[in-house]
């Protein structure tokens, strides 16, 4: 029997070859329709390419291999059509730098110059910041020298203080607690030389040392040398002393546990460096001479003292318009400071240049590093630039300080002078400096020495109305704490949102209203952060409420000061 052929007869009688059996009703239905869907009957007007790809695709759909073959045609499709695409138009991507990061200041001062000189909105913000009371109570200090005497002496501590003026003056003080918790003796200590400060002063040049002796010799004894017979043990050479390297914010039992007993042994030890060798967090007998040694004992150099106080006289006959209220700045605007910040400020090629070989000769090999990346425009979204003369004067004008405002500017030498400050000037023609106060003859015994010149702005920023700082450190940090300690608990000092001002002087859009408003609202931050109290974690050089200084009015279980 034959079977039954479904095609057309052709006119032979080959017998067809067997069907494949069907699986089911239903596939022998799809597969009827699909057939009738492809069909292989092309529509007028196609190519010959098309009518082929058709026909293949007709083929395909027959068979159950479909799906086998789908990658090869999408790839085959893929490369068809690449090779009819042009690539002569290249996409391109814009990268925008993310806002902050770019300085542009300059152009945010060009535009609000005249809406700001014209603004007559307001009172004069010298004469009327810090009037709202304080949230914080006021605050009076409250360390006392002891009365009686002390035990006999567990030997000497000789100790080398590293870095700048007042990282010097962390060494000291850390030194006057320690000593007089292991009840020893201390040596008065030695300045490094650094190659950054390079100043060769010693202690007494920029400290009055018997003042400081008499103060503390109830508490702590000072002597300016270890005694000769000791001292025959080691040939005299101090070098020789056993010397403790000690990790940085060590507990004060490290130095009871560790420390005491080679004291005990030996009657002479040496620590260097010993600048930030304890703990914050201390038994309040500790901090108690922190206290002690930083704002009763420390007082300049007699010589340094007097130019200070008369150039705050000067200041203070400047401001006579406000009432010889004055505001200080301190300004870290000085090459080295630039350099070391990696931010790019007018990212001309002369600053460029400059920076690459200021971070040399102070940091050889630190910036250039394998691996290392510096990213400018991060580290001015992170708030960690310094501001510029330029901002900070548009700061202070957009916090309501008038052109009449008297300014003293602590800085060293600024960067490029000549073309920074011409716009902090033209917002404020009262500002004054060391050098424009005094004269060149009064400043000559100061002006090799870097820390004998920062004592100088210390004493003059300590005295005025108004603090600015602009880039941390020690230097404000120390200010911060002494001003407290002088008016009654609160700081009196600004201290910039500095990620916030570089949204702010990002923004080409911004007005002079919206500006002012952001930085009214910023100066009254600074104001209800005037009075702080010190948490466990903080500086006591900072934070001296309450551990130097107790509250005015006091109430039974508020927490007093346990230092009196």
């Amino acid at each position: 029997m034959h079977s039954f052929n479904r095609l057309p007869s052709s006119g032979h009688s080959t017998p067809s070859p067997p069907q494949s059996p069907l699986r089911s009703p239903r596939l022998r239905h799809q597969r009827s329709s699909k057939t009738a869907r492809f069909s292989p009957v092309q529509p007028p007007g196609r190519t010959v390419a098309q009518r082929f790809a058709w026909a293949f695709l007709s083929v395909l759909l027959r068979r159950q291999g479909l799906f086998l073959f789908a990658p090869l045609i999408y790839i085959s499709g893929m490369l068809l059509y690449m090779g009819t695409a042009s690539f002569d138009v290249v996409p391109i991507i814009k990268h925008r730098p993310a806002p902050g990061s770019v300085y542009r200041s300059p152009q945010i001062y060009a535009k609000l110059r005249s809406d700001m000189n014209s603004d007559n909105s307001s009172v004069d913000a010298i004469s009327t910041i810090w009037k709202s009371p304080y949230k914080g109570g006021h605050w009076k200090p409250c360390v006392n020298s002891s009365l009686e005497g002390l035990p006999e002496s567990n030997g000497y501590i000789y100790i080398e203080a590293n870095g700048g003026l007042n990282q010097q003056r962390t060494s000291i003080c850390n030194a006057v607690a320690v000593a007089g918790f292991l009840n020893a003796t201390l040596v008065i200590p030695n300045f490094h030389y650094h190659s950054i400060w390079k100043d060769p002063s010693k202690f007494r040049d920029i400290y009055d040392e018997e003042y400081f002796i008499e103060t503390l010799k109830n508490d702590v004894r000072v002597v300016d040398k270890v005694p000769e017979y000791l001292m025959e043990r080691f040939g005299s050479n101090m070098t020789i002393v056993h010397n403790f390297r000690i990790k940085a914010w060590s507990s004060i039992t490290y130095y009871r546990d560790v420390v005491l007993p080679k004291l005990l042994e030996e009657k002479v030890i040496r620590i260097s460096p010993f600048a930030n060798r304890l703990s914050f967090d201390a038994p309040p007998a500790v901090q108690r001479l922190r206290c002690l040694a930083n704002y009763e004992a420390l007082r300049f150099s007699s010589p340094i003292l007097t130019i200070g106080e008369s150039l705050v006289e000067r200041m203070r006959e400047r401001s006579a318009i406000n009432g010889g209220k004055y505001v200080s700045i301190h300004l870290r605007f000085e090459e080295d400071m630039v350099a070391f910040s990696c931010c790019v400020f007018d990212g001309g090629k002369q600053e460029r240049d400059d920076m690459i070989a200021a971070r040399e000769r102070g940091w050889k090999g630190k910036f250039t590093k394998p691996g290392r990346v510096i990213r400018p425009g991060a580290i001015r979204i992170n708030g960690k630039c310094p501001l510029t003369p330029l901002e900070v004067g548009l700061m202070l004008r957009g916090m309501g300080f008038t052109k009449n405002t008297s300014i003293y500017l602590a800085s060293g030498k600024i960067y490029n002078a000549e073309k920074t400050m011409a716009p902090l000037l033209e917002m404020f023609p009262n500002l004054q400096t060391k050098e424009t106060l005094a004269s060149e003859e009064e400043l000559a015994p100061f002006k090799n020495f870097s820390s004998r010149m920062a004592a100088i702005d210390y004493t003059v920023c300590l005295h005025s109305e108004v603090f600015v700082t602009t880039q941390g450190g020690n230097f404000p940090h120390f200010l911060l704490g002494h001003r407290r300690y002088l008016y009654g608990g609160h700081s009196k000092t600004i201290k910039p949102d500095k990620r916030k001002l570089a949204l702010l002087f990002d923004n080409p859009n911004i007005g002079w209203r919206g500006l002012r408003r952001q930085l009214l609202n910023m100066r009254s931050h600074s104001d209800s952060k005037g009075v702080e109290l010190k948490r466990p974690n903080d500086s006591i050089y900072s934070f001296p409420c309450p551990g130097c200084m107790c509250p005015v009015n006091r109430t039974e279980g508020s927490r007093s000061s346990s230092t009196t």
